[in-house]
């Protein structure tokens, strides 16, 4: 494939310095291990050549490398000030009532308290009570299922984030 036909969004982050590139791939995921593999198999023919780099690295993150994935993440409802994509991932909770909000902080804590982590979901397009069934749902999972799911949803966030990065036209 020609440099003619990539993307301009992918040739634009195909063609950054390796610094710049490391850092726009650890805003999509806060693991260094996994931002150091997509950074080496660049350049990048389509987005979706991208995307499977990134569902191939993920598969391969040790837990150690899972935990520091999942440090780069607020818990649900309650994103990082001054960050834009927590704010735009986390939306569903943006409109929740008292009552809810509520109710995930005490989720979010007893489940913490129970895997040692945020509670990790891809939040983009669901409810807040959606969000709420899930983290009931799931505390009652073993920490390996659980590590499982979570490598499952960062997978998720990591393909969204990406396809926002390489499909940006400015």
């Amino acid at each position: 494939m020609t440099s003619t036909s990539t993307p301009p969004g992918l040739a634009r982050f195909n063609d950054l310095e390796e610094r710049a590139a490391l850092a726009a791939l650890h805003e999509a995921c806060a693991s260094t291990a996994w931002a150091r593999r997509l950074l080496a198999a660049r350049p990048y023919a389509t987005p979706e050549d991208l995307y499977a780099a990134g569902d191939a690295a993920m598969a391969e993150l040790s837990t150690a490398d899972l935990e520091e994935a999942m440090a780069g993440h607020p818990p649900i409802g309650r994103p990082k000030p001054g960050d834009p994509t927590s704010a735009r991932e986390q939306r569903g909770m943006a409109g929740a009532s008292e009552a809810l909000k509520t109710e995930m902080l005490e989720l979010n804590l007893a489940y913490q308290e129970k895997f040692g982590h945020v509670f990790l979901i891809c939040a983009t397009g669901r409810t807040g009570e959606q969000m709420r069934d899930a983290v009931k749902e799931r505390i009652g999972n073993s920490p390996e299922q659980e590590r499982e799911i979570v490598r499952t949803e960062l997978g998720k966030i990591n393909r969204i984030r990406l396809a926002r990065l390489v499909e940006e036209d400015a």
